[in-house]
């Protein structure tokens, strides 16, 4: 383009010479001969020069045209506003602007939903279409373009799904809109994140989750959360649950600290029965045995208990617990330390040794509160509901006694004695109303219950309640709160629990 611009200005400039040599021969010819000459000359001249420059003129547009048509082939155009004509890139970008204007003054909340969804493929145009070109760099990176903030585009998008504000996925994103962003670049495992990115896997949107879940496992070949004291157990736990057994276990196998080993076979083993993979169940539980027999592990024999128990094999995980409580306990008399890990209490309920999984919860339940509802929920299915209905009327802690409350009145749902689980929920119920709305982890359970006792979707209205309340509570509460409300819809809709 600019080499035939430049043709036809030199074109220009030959012409005007060759007038300014003409005039002074003619004027020395003699007065009426030279302007006759002159005239005539200059009539020649310029109509042979006008002639060339318009062939000249011709040329140089065709070459022009072909030149843009090359550059819009070749990807993106003349993007840059210097450039003069617009490229394909720019017009996609100008096309989506007004797709976005145009939402932003429609009330139709389906008419929005299409525009900017319509705005959204546009982008996506641009940015495979045309990967060279500036702007395509500017919306990969989440730069503003102008005074346009990408990234607030793409969070709008996300919340499109709560044009249904009942839904799963609406919960999923508001809930996600409250954790603490991840910092960057990775050193630590958040199972706050990664619970999001399991409960996305699992109620329907997986490039959801992979989004999410593939800078902590990067970080973790980088060996940038290489402390095995519970960061690489918070990655494994959750590929495990998303499916990713061999993954999850290629990890796991890198990891030489018995705790963080055993608590990671254990999970995958428990999410691979949840899938009824019987025969990695099986192999797992014989692995675990190993690895702690093999490494004089301890405190994870508990864990062991439950893997074998898990995979079918009650001889032996009743011999491996007794032994393991017999050693415990010795220990205890000897030293007056601590008294036994909590995996013991939940290994004892499985088993089905109610006293002894009640005395072992009370002794481990203050620093563990989270193997309350465990152990009184197995103790429940059991059916040792009296028991453990007692038990969680002496529990202080209102979030924790709501919970063990959820977990019994699921038992005895499956156990068919509604008129237990009635009582329950109106205990339950109670303690809700007593809160007033402001605990947004016991509605949450509150609507666990409300799944397991009505099975239909009034719970949602619960759920929602306890979004709400969420959102309105302090820094400290919603940093705290997205886990529990996680594993509560994830629990809700699937049946399966989060790992404990």
């Amino acid at each position: 383009m600019a080499s035939a611009l430049s043709r036809v200005l030199a074109v220009l400039r030959t012409a005007a010479v060759a007038a300014a040599l003409i005039l002074p021969a003619a004027v020395a010819a003699g007065p009426v001969s030279a302007q006759d000459a002159v005239i005539q000359g200059d009539v020649m001249a310029s109509e042979a020069m006008i002639q060339k420059v318009a062939a000249e003129t011709v040329v140089a547009q065709d070459q022009v045209a072909q030149d843009q048509v090359a550059q819009d082939q070749d990807g993106g155009g003349a993007d840059s506003p210097a450039a003069g004509t617009p490229g394909p890139a720019n017009r996609l970008f100008v096309q989506a602007l007004q797709l976005i204007r145009q939402a932003d003054n429609t009330y139709d909340v389906a008419e929005e939903s299409r525009l900017l969804k319509e705005a959204d493929k546009l982008f996506n145009e641009i940015v495979t279409k045309y990967p060279d070109s500036p702007l395509a760099v500017q919306l990969v990176t989440n730069q503003f373009v102008g005074d346009f903030d990408f990234y607030e585009f793409r969070s709008r998008i996300r919340a499109l799904v709560c044009n249904d504000a009942l839904s799963s996925l609406c919960f999923l994103h508001r809930i996600g809109e409250m954790l603490p962003p991840v910092e960057t670049p990775i050193t630590a495992a958040r199972w706050d994140w990664l619970s999001l990115a399991v409960a996305y896997q699992q109620l329907g949107d997986p490039g959801r989750a992979k989004e999410i879940m593939a800078p902590f496992v990067s970080a973790v070949r980088r060996g940038g959360v290489a402390d095995s004291s519970g960061q690489d157990l918070f990655v494994a736990r959750a590929l495990s649950l998303m499916g990713q057994s061999p993954l999850a276990l290629d990890i796991t196998r890198q990891i030489n600290d018995c705790s963080t080993r055993i608590y990671n076979l254990a999970d995958i083993a428990k999410a691979a029965s949840w899938r009824g993979d019987a025969a990695l169940t099986n192999a797992l539980a014989d692995e675990a045995k190993s690895y702690a027999s093999s490494h004089n592990c301890s405190w994870e024999l508990g864990l062991v208990a439950q893997t074998l128990l898990r995979a079918g094999k009650e001889a032996q995980a009743r011999t491996l617990f007794l032994n393991t409580v017999e050693t415990q306990f010795s220990k205890f008399k000897e030293t007056r330390g601590d008294c036994c890990p909590p995996e013991l209490a939940v290994a004892a309920a499985d088993i089905g040794e109610p006293k002894l999984a009640l005395g072992l919860l009370s002794t481990v339940q203050d620093e563990n509160p989270w193997t309350i509802p465990a152990v009184l929920g197995r103790l429940a299915k059991r059916g040792e509901t009296a028991m453990a209905v007692a038990y969680a009327e002496q529990v202080a802690d209102i979030d924790t006694r709501g919970e063990a409350y959820a977990e019994l009145i699921e038992a005895a749902m499956k156990r068919g004695e509604p008129a237990v689980a009635n009582d329950l929920m109106n205990r339950l119920n109670k303690l809700a109303d007593d809160s007033a709305g402001r605990r947004p982890g016991l509605l949450a359970q509150r609507a666990k219950a409300e799944k397991a006792f009505y099975n239909d979707d009034r719970w949602r209205r619960t759920f929602q309640q306890a979004i709400n309340a969420a959102e309105k509570a302090s820094n400290f509460v919603r940093r705290d709160i997205g886990a529990p409300l996680l594993a509560a819809l994830v629990r809700i809709e699937t049946g399966l629990p989060m790992l404990d």
